[in-house]
């Protein structure tokens, strides 16, 4: 049974609560309720079935032995592999992504991404398309806790952000993406470990559960007006939401890979639940529910994948131990996507927070390197079948068309119906932008 209040992890802003409460409803903070509403019943937001799949490469992927190799480069920066066609004439990719080469007029390789402050590990950037340094009180939200909160749940019975990451031995490699100044109410519902068994009734009925919650109204009420720093307001959206889910098959079904089809399940490869190293695990099976999260109503899904981080064997670590399984899992989702009629409605990204060095180390590995980076978006009813972006015969420098991450989520927040020059208060009540400085990519209008 999930406990309402009271847990065993503790945040970084001192609040405690269970895992599977971890979960994002319509909170306060910047835009006041009424004209939320009525804004999104203008617009017709409340019926959207737009959502975004987010693949964080934990650890930083390289760029030029995936999607922009450098034949022409010296061995010593060309490395090991060579291209293929694909389906789409003129783009070539990796030998080792065969899947993906077959459906890559579904694709956008973008091979110009920058804008990672300083080289230093860490998603956040991927989450929200800004630096991690220089954050206003609370800190800058994830794209799923925005979505949480401009657009709320498309399902009741559905958190609208749930993010697929384990915990794993460097924090940043396990977060699914923070919610910031929005505050927990916005933060990811992460099903990891045992709390998946507390997302449904364990003997208790409905009517009992709905006499505990007046029971917590009650008390809340007497607390709230001393409480200024919104812990209520956000613990009142936990709340709520967890009862829809407690109430409701829905989610536990999501979850439910027994109830899937097993050619489906085969066709999406294996791999390994247990994290790589200090990062995410390897798991196939993940890419599979965040196809299913969506179809049940996940405004944004985030998965974590692996451990690119490949300072030593770059080459044989690749291609042993990542690039086969990520493939054939990627390129499986994005078909099932097209397949279910979902291509407009379901956006997928995978990249990584920044790219790696030209020049190949003495332990035959890549280091970091901020200068350009790459990554890949599918769906979303995108002009799709091209490439974004360019660099020089060394994959060093940018040569044409620089792609900052905050493009990419103007593109998504737009798709998703949010405006991207949207404002919203942040702790110490000062308007910031969602997105800033950066308008969505019009090649993929």
């Amino acid at each position: 049974m999930i406990p309402i209040l009271g847990s065993k992890h503790r945040l970084c802003d001192g609040m405690t609560r269970r895992t599977a409460l971890q979960i994002g409803a319509l909170g306060m903070g910047g835009i006041s309720l009424p004209r939320l509403l009525r804004a999104e019943q203008a617009a017709g937001i409340l019926q959207s079935k737009k959502s975004v799949i987010m693949i964080y490469m934990v650890g930083a992927p390289p760029h030029q032995d995936m999607y922009d190799l450098k034949m022409d480069a010296p061995s010593e920066i060309r490395g090991e592999f060579f291209p293929i066609d694909t389906n789409v004439p003129g783009i070539q990719i990796c030998e080792h992504m065969p899947y993906m080469a077959k459906i890559m007029d579904r694709c956008v390789p973008l091979r110009s991404v920058f804008g990672s402050p300083n080289g230093a590990h860490d998603s956040f950037i991927c989450y929200t398309g800004r630096s991690f340094v220089n954050q206003p009180p609370g800190g800058w939200p994830a794209i799923g806790s925005i979505a949480s909160k401009v657009l709320g749940a498309a399902d009741p019975s559905v958190p609208p952000f749930i993010g697929l990451a384990p915990d794993a031995g460097h924090p940043p490699y396990g977060s699914p993406g923070h919610p910031g100044f929005l505050g927990v109410g916005h933060a990811a519902f992460r099903p990891s470990g045992p709390a998946q068994a507390d997302m449904v009734l364990n003997g208790i009925s409905e009517d009992r559960l709905k006499e505990r919650r007046s029971l917590l109204g009650y008390l809340d009420n007497l607390r709230r007006d001393i409480d200024a720093s919104g812990t209520l307001e956000g613990l009142d959206a936990i709340n709520a939401q967890a009862l829809d889910i407690l109430t409701s098959s829905q989610l536990a079904d999501a979850f439910d890979l027994s109830k899937e089809d097993p050619a489906v399940r085969e066709r999406y490869g294996t791999g390994d639940p247990k994290r790589y190293g200090d990062g995410a695990p390897r798991n196939p099976e993940h890419f599979l529910l965040a196809r299913r999260l969506v179809e049940a109503g996940a405004r944004v899904v985030t998965l974590n994948f692996g451990r690119w981080d490949f300072h030593s064997s770059n080459f044989s670590q690749a291609r042993d131990t990542h690039l086969p399984i990520f493939d054939r899992a990627l390129a499986t989702l994005i078909e099932e996507i097209y397949e279910r009629g979902m291509g407009d409605d379901v956006a997928v990204v995978a990249w990584g927070e920044f790219g790696r060095t030209p020049q190949i180390n003495k332990d035959a590995g890549r280091d970091h390197w901020p200068q350009v980076g790459g990554g890949l978006i599918a769906g979303g009813g995108f002009r799709t079948g091209q490439v974004i972006g360019a660099t020089d015969r060394l994959g060093a420098t940018i040569a044409d068309r620089p792609v900052h991450f905050a493009e990419v989520h103007a593109s998504l927040h737009r798709f998703l119906g949010i405006d991207p020059e949207l404002k919203m208060n942040d702790l110490a009540g000062r308007p910031q932008y969602i997105i800033e400085g950066h308008k969505p990519l019009p090649e993929l209008a």
